[in-house]
């Protein structure tokens, strides 16, 4: 009842800890003593008075007491142990609310000699009247004696000394020594007590059937009255013994080992029961569990199936792998009579874990993509798993702070107590990764790590979750191209897929700095993507020679940014007139390019020659041979007509060992004879020009935009627009009307106050007589305007960007 309840079993007292009123609380544990003094518990203290504290079970808290733990009072077989917990939200325990627990419990008939193996110590308890004579114990082990008579004779009617045999040596010690070495000894009326921690310096690992027993053979001395007596106060407790075969533990015990029955020659055995957490089972509840126990003549064994009831799963982590252990705390009490002690009780607690077994957790994705919203069922967990943080993109969040990054989590319980977690993300989240995928498709990944920890073992492990989707909603970029009769042009209008493709003509990669090189024109404005390549370039494929015209064509591809896999290809032809190839200067001089064709791919430009083959050319592209020569050289030929002279050449290619040309462009050059032009003039007064004035209104607007791409401008409800020192502010002026495009806007002067009022004071000049200003520590830059959907007259726009500032008198800033 209420936060903590008791349980009498046997020889000793388990108080249950609600775990849903201490759930996530610092404990303390204190024993009260019968004075009312209350002695705070910890792990050395706890061995050595006879408490276990125990977390288990998925957060289920126990405390246990032996019987004859140093802080209960027993009296006529009642026992009463009264501990004091204390819990806090805080690790330093302060604001600790403090709970009071007394109980009592009757406990008897005991047994000559009483056995305890509990999971941090081991107890033995006698009988004051024991059944052997001081005599038989100094022929047994006569050296006791001798060791112990001398202070015997002085002590007072309790224990005073004990003395532990080891194979090297016997090592007597007081009871002030013992208890400083960890020993816990107790008296009472009738029985004397010994308990002695696992970690004694004392115990001995000794083997009985290949089995390993924590063991100690002692002695304890005691003055009753008159008398000096001698027990044996020997106990041993197995180690391991447990197997695991075929999904099953196996727990052997053997029966009667040294040294605890030293002495003794028969034995019978009185009870064998076993149960789990210390309540014992019927032999139909155990064949309900699939239990079997069995008694032989030299050993007990326990055989449960793993994951059978009576024990639980709890969550375990390996090398950071998710895993599970089944855990089940099993009760062995045997009861024996044997010709030295008569009845002999010995209880056995032995919690038993099996090794570690990884356990696959299930990724689920519930993904709704028409609500455009990515939902991922991680699970199932044991109740002992705690979501602590998601990892997005290299940074690690807590749980609380991930709706920010627009992750919503989400815990569900199953009615079998375990649980899932569901993760949603918009799927317009910028950690989301977006690409394209085929077609009209984008692939959407998910891309989290999510971390765990356990309770109350604080260990922890993560789960990486990588959601890939596709959703119909790719927008590809498409392509409009025009010649004009010197220059491809290429306009790309942007989609939502490439924003991280890169364009490339010919493998050669298009940047801003690599089309300076080549006098080539790249704009890009964030919706559109404007390319001008000259019709003579090495990046031209020409095709064929025609007297309409020379036909080329220019080929552009976008690549994927990371992987350079080709995305979209985009091919422009035209046809240029042959006088682009040509020039006819009026001093005789003739330069003349010839081209690469297609269709001759071995063509070395280099070898071109004219007529005269040692005219070679004087400038060398890999698709491009220039000529530059007069017309009474390298072999032209002049014909003539009334009104005209004719100059004829011709750029010959031929391959070694041939002498007829594989590659033949022939070109001429006209020139007038004679030309007489006849010009009419007349002399006339004109009156001066004048201007004639006239009225009429401006409507212009001033937009603040939030990228260099002028594409979307901050809206009135977004005002007032906060900004850091230094931020960039990009401005556009257009003039509304008129709609005339024989008018260009020009702005001479533009300035910004500390107020709303344009004549405030101060101020400061961003732009002057049409220029940035000169003293400007960050200068005004002026952007190009370009024409687009939105933009028809580009003449009737100004941009600029400028640096975010603010008024300064001194060191103190200037406020409205």
């Amino acid at each position: 009842t209420g936060p903590m309840s008791s349980e009498c079993l046997g020889n000793l007292l388990r108080i249950t800890l609600s775990a849903e009123y201490f759930k996530d609380k610092y404990l303390s544990f204190s024993v009260v003593d019968p004075s009312g003094i209350a002695w705070e518990l910890d792990e050395t203290m706890a061995s050595q008075c006879g408490y276990t504290v125990t977390y288990s079970n998925w957060s289920k808290i126990e405390f246990r007491a032996s019987a004859l733990s140093c802080h209960s009072h027993l009296e006529k077989d009642v026992f009463v142990v009264t501990i004091q917990i204390k819990a806090s939200h805080t690790p330093d325990m302060k604001n600790a609310t403090t709970h009071l627990k007394s109980a009592s419990c009757y406990y008897g008939p005991w047994s000559p000699r009483e056995l305890v193996c509990e999971s941090n110590y081991m107890e033995v308890s006698v009988r004051r009247e024991v059944p052997q004579t001081v005599k038989d114990f100094i022929q047994d082990e006569p050296e006791d004696w001798t060791l112990a008579f001398p202070e015997a004779k002085a002590g007072k009617a309790s224990i005073w000394q004990i003395v532990f045999h080891q194979p090297e040596e016997k090592k007597a010690l007081l009871v002030s020594d013992a208890w400083r070495a960890g020993y816990g000894l107790n008296t009472t009326d009738t029985r004397v007590l010994l308990r002695i921690p696992y970690t004694a310096e004392q115990i001995q690992l000794v083997e009985d059937q290949g089995i390993t027993f924590s063991a100690v053979r002692s002695s304890t001395f005691y003055k009753q009255r008159w008398m000096i007596l001698m027990v044996d106060t020997a106990v041993a407790c197995p180690v391991d013994g447990v197997d695991y075969t075929n999904k099953t533990i196996i727990w052997t015990v053997p029966k009667y080992i040294q040294p605890r029955s030293t002495g003794a020659t028969s034995f019978k055995d009185v009870l064998v029961e076993a149960g789990v957490d210390l309540r014992k089972l019927s032999a139909k509840e155990m064949a309900s569990r699939k239990y079997v126990l069995l008694n032989d003549l030299n050993a007990i064994t326990m055989k449960i199936p793993i994951g059978a009831e009576g024990g639980y799963y709890k969550t375990s982590v390996s090398s950071g792998q998710h895993g599970a252990k089944y855990t089940i705390n099993l009760f062995l009490e045997h009861q024996w009579e044997d010709n030295k002690w008569g009845l002999t009780k010995h209880t056995i607690i032995k919690e038993i874990e099996t090794p570690f077994e990884q356990v696959e957790l299930a990724i689920t994705n519930n993904s709704n993509l028409s609500a455009r919203l990515m939902n991922v069922t991680v699970g199932t967990f044991l109740p002992d798993v705690e979501l602590v943080n998601l990892t997005i993109e290299g940074a690690a969040v807590a749980v609380p702070e991930a709706v920010q990054h627009g992750y919503l989590t989400y815990e569900i319980r199953y009615a079998n107590g375990s649980k899932a977690y569901i993760i949603q993300v918009p799927l317009d989240v910028p950690s989301i990764k977006k690409e394209y995928a085929t077609a009209d498709m984008r692939a959407y990944t998910l891309n989290v790590t999510l971390a765990f920890i356990t309770h109350p073992t604080s260990e922890t492990f993560a789960v990486p979750v990588i959601i890939v989707s596709a959703v119909k909603d790719a927008v590809l970029p498409s392509v409009r191209g025009f010649c004009d009769g010197r220059n491809f042009h290429l306009v790309i209008t942007h989609g939502n897929v490439d924003q991280n493709w890169l364009p490339f003509i010919s493998d050669w990669h298009v940047t801003p700095e690599a089309v300076q090189k080549y006098n080539y024109s790249l704009r890009d404005n964030g919706t559109h993507l404007a390319i001008s390549v000259p019709f003579i370039s090495s990046h031209v494929n020409y095709e064929d020679f025609h007297t309409s015209g020379i036909k080329a064509s220019l080929r552009l591809t976008l690549k994927d940014g990371i992987t350079l896999a080709n995305r979209r290809d985009f091919s422009i032809s035209c046809r240029f007139s042959p006088s682009e190839l040509i020039q006819c200067l009026p001093n005789g001089t003739v330069v003349i390019t010839a081209v690469k064709l297609v269709g001759v791919a071995d063509l070395d430009t280099s070898l071109l020659v004219l007529r005269d083959r040692r005219c070679k050319p004087s400038l060398v592209t890999e698709k491009t041979a220039t000529f530059k020569f007069n017309v009474n050289t390298c072999g032209t030929s002049r014909k003539f007509n009334s009104t005209t002279m004719a100059y004829e050449n011709e750029v010959l290619y031929f391959r070694p060992g041939n002498d007829t040309p594989v590659y033949q462009l022939k070109f001429v050059c006209w020139y007038a004879i004679k030309q007489t032009v006849d010009v009419q003039y007349e002399s006339k007064k004109n009156p001066p020009p004048s201007i004639k004035p006239g009225f009429g209104s401006l409507a212009l607007s001033l937009k603040l935009f939030k990228e260099k791409s002028y594409s979307e401008p901050y809206q009135e409800l977004e005002y007032p627009v906060v900004k850091y020192l230094r931020d960039a502010l990009y401005f556009e002026v257009e003039l509304l009307q008129p709609k005339d495009v024989r008018l260009e806007l020009n702005l001479d002067d533009c300035w910004a106050t500390n107020s709303r009022s344009q004549d405030s004071i101060p101020q400061w000049p961003i732009l002057i007589n049409r220029c940035e200003n000169s003293k400007d520590s960050y200068r005004t830059v002026f952007h190009e305007v370009s024409y687009s959907l939105r933009v028809k007259f580009p003449q009737h726009l100004k941009r600029f960007e400028v640096k975010m500032f603010t008024f300064v008198q001194g060191t103190t800033l200037l406020q409205e």
